[in-house]
């Protein structure tokens, strides 16, 4: 009988619990998925930076923010270093893919170990249909706007 509650310990007590841990789990997915998002922005900066400068002649000036500081480089030697970023970036971003698979089935594992579904209610889909609506018929503007003839 003793092992029964030993047992139980370490597995969550009520709902309330389970549904804490759920909601833990989706919020790290989320949190994973917006830093994937980052990241992707600023590599795509450092791809518009690249592209930008790539033409350019390489003993030509340029700026460049270091910790907040603005340092005067030329191309030659701020290229090589923004392509470092970038590719150190992207492997960041592989790493979060591979965290992000793995948060994805630890969240299905869990979800299939305490039978968790989610609802999704009729209710909210009819609303979005019809916020969808209305929104594409906001952008209409009728008549003058300042109402001056």
């Amino acid at each position: 009988m003793a092992s029964s509650i030993e047992g139980d310990r370490r597995e969550p007590v009520n709902e309330q619990v389970v549904a804490n841990m759920y909601a833990s789990m989706r919020s790290e997915l989320n949190q994973i998925y917006s830093k994937i998002t980052e990241l992707e922005m600023e590599v795509s900066e450092h791809s518009l930076v690249i592209n930008a400068i790539q033409p350019l002649d390489p003993s030509r000036r340029c700026y460049r923010m270091i910790g907040g500081v603005l340092v005067e480089r030329t191309i030659k030697e701020v290229s090589p270093a923004v392509q470092r970023n970038k590719e150190g970036l992207e492997e960041v971003i592989a790493r979060l893919n591979e965290a992000l698979e793995k948060k994805k089935k630890e969240i299905s594992d869990f979800e299939a170990k305490y039978k968790i579904r989610i609802r999704k209610a009729d209710n909210n889909e009819k609303q979005d249909e019809s916020a969808r609506k209305e929104g594409s018929a906001q952008g209409v503007l009728v008549g003058p706007a300042g109402g001056s003839e």
